[in-house]
């Protein structure tokens, strides 16, 4: 394989990436899209970005995603493709009928400078629009930011549909950012549970995740309604889930209708469920139920227990910026070292916080924002670790380097499961450490002698 010719020895690299930890803008605006009920996602650029879009989340999700395309030709590329969009909003209306449309831009439609928010008044002025229905838009273009970025940018605009009426509703808004579907069924779940009446967005649970039912829908009964996005601006606070996913949203409803926003890192691993659990409590303005308690005490409890088999080892991770700080300071707190940590998505705030996480470790910490998996392969090699945590990609160091290797993030394409068992708060945090402890346990009995191959461990 190619990745065994990875050479040992680091050169600096400023202007090539091999193998890059991110995917492009669009396929972020895209996911966020979905978790809007009745939304249609739109690409405004060619056919051919739009089938990559679509067929990455389908490969990830094992769902069909449905979304439309201006479909450029050349002459749309020179002239700009400002009449493709007018047709397309015409024909989405009246072929498929949404509650939505949420548009998101790609290189080529950037690159020749369409501005969508003039094409909307236009199809309003024409009567596009029908009456009660919307169009929303983000700029995504693929050649700046990371799917990251492009999820950033279309919740953002999102929040856009909030209206104040003066009249608080009482609810908290919570923008989980990048999560599974089940991660955010499990945080509206730990929500209600404590007695905090939330508005959750995007929500892709129910969309993504949902059952096989044996009757098509086009557009299932998951997702935020547009209802429920407009009645954000009287919400009483917003917790945003995530300084890259989830704070720009936030701040702009803080600034457009004075809801106060706070910003926390996504609830994986214990000490970050917990501030996420107290910010829950503290709002609600009570105690933590039972039912939390006793699943926070079963994490500690497994921790607890197999302590032993963490301790110290060292661990390569690569995903996503909010991912990845919580994850880091999960894995200090059970004394497992993460030596190299990489993220596609630009930004010295996340080198900077996974330093103060990781300042005690008693090992060398190399970290990289913007970095790429050639980076993260070469470190490894000059310094191995025990287990690599990541997405399918990381697949072929595992093999290569002949690693355990938990699949985690965005994307996995080889293997089912991560829509349907959340890895967020204290019930995510037992899948977690049972697929850490699996793989590395799976490795202790492979390379085991006869002698100390034990029936318990």
């Amino acid at each position: 394989m190619l990745l065994r010719h990875t050479p040992k020895e680091i050169t600096e690299r400023s202007a090539l990436t091999i193998n890059p930890a991110k995917t492009c803008q669009p396929i972020g605006a895209m996911y966020a899209s979905l978790g809007i009920h009745g939304c249609l996602p739109h690409s405004h650029g060619s056919q051919g970005c739009c089938a990559y879009h679509r067929s990455t989340l389908t490969r990830h999700y094992k769902e069909p995603i449905s979304a439309a395309t201006s479909s450029f030709t050349e002459g749309a590329s020179v002239f700009g493709g400002s009449a493709n969009m007018m047709q397309a909003i015409t024909n989405i209306f009246t072929v498929y009928d949404p509650e939505i449309i949420a548009v998101h831009t790609t290189c080529l439609s950037e690159t020749i400078g369409d501005d969508l928010k003039q094409i909307k008044k236009k199809a309003q002025k024409e009567g596009k629009i029908p009456e009660g229905k919307d169009m929303i838009s983000a700029s995504t273009p693929s050649y700046v930011g990371s799917h990251v970025t492009g999820f950033s940018n279309m919740v953002t605009s999102m929040a856009g549909l909030a209206e104040s009426t003066g009249k608080k509703n009482g609810k908290v808004n919570i923008i989980p950012g990048w999560v599974e579907p089940c991660d955010m069924e499990e945080i509206k779940r730990v929500s209600k549970l404590i007695g905090v009446k939330s508005i959750v967005f995007p929500d892709t649970s129910g969309v993504l995740n949902g059952p096989l039912s044996g009757e098509y829908k086009m557009f299932p009964e998951g997702g935020t309604t547009v209802a429920e996005l407009k009645s954000s601006g009287d919400s009483t606070g917003t917790l945003a889930l995530g300084e890259w996913c989830s704070a720009d949203a936030a701040r702009f409803l803080d600034k457009t209708h004075k809801v106060p926003c706070k910003v926390l890192d996504m609830p994986f691993g214990l000490k970050a469920t917990d501030r996420f659990i107290d910010a829950l409590r503290t709002i609600a303005g009570v105690t933590v139920p039972d039912e939390l308690a006793n699943e926070r005490g079963q994490l500690v409890d497994l921790i607890s227990d197999m302590h032993q088999y963490l301790y110290h080892k060292k661990v390569a991770l690569v995903g996503d910026p909010d991912q990845l700080i919580s994850m880091t300071e999960f894995l200090v707190s059970i004394d497992m070292c993460p030596v190299h940590i990489v993220t596609g998505t630009m930004g010295k705030k996340f080198e900077k916080r996974i330093r103060e996480i990781t300042k005690d470790m008693p090992f060398e910490v190399n970290v990289k924002a913007k970095g790429d998996m050639f980076l993260l392969h070469q470190w490894i090699k000059n310094e191995p670790v025990d287990l690599i945590i990541g997405n399918t990609y990381c697949k072929y160091i595992a093999r290569d380097e002949d690693i355990p290797y938990v699949r985690w993030g965005f994307p996995i394409l080889d293997r089912q499961g991560h829509q349907y068992f959340p890895t967020v708060c204290y019930k995510g945090g037992l899948r977690l450490l049972e697929k850490i402890l699996g793989v590395i346990m799976d490795r202790q009995d492979r390379d085991a002698t006869e002698q100390k191959f034990e029936l318990v461990l």
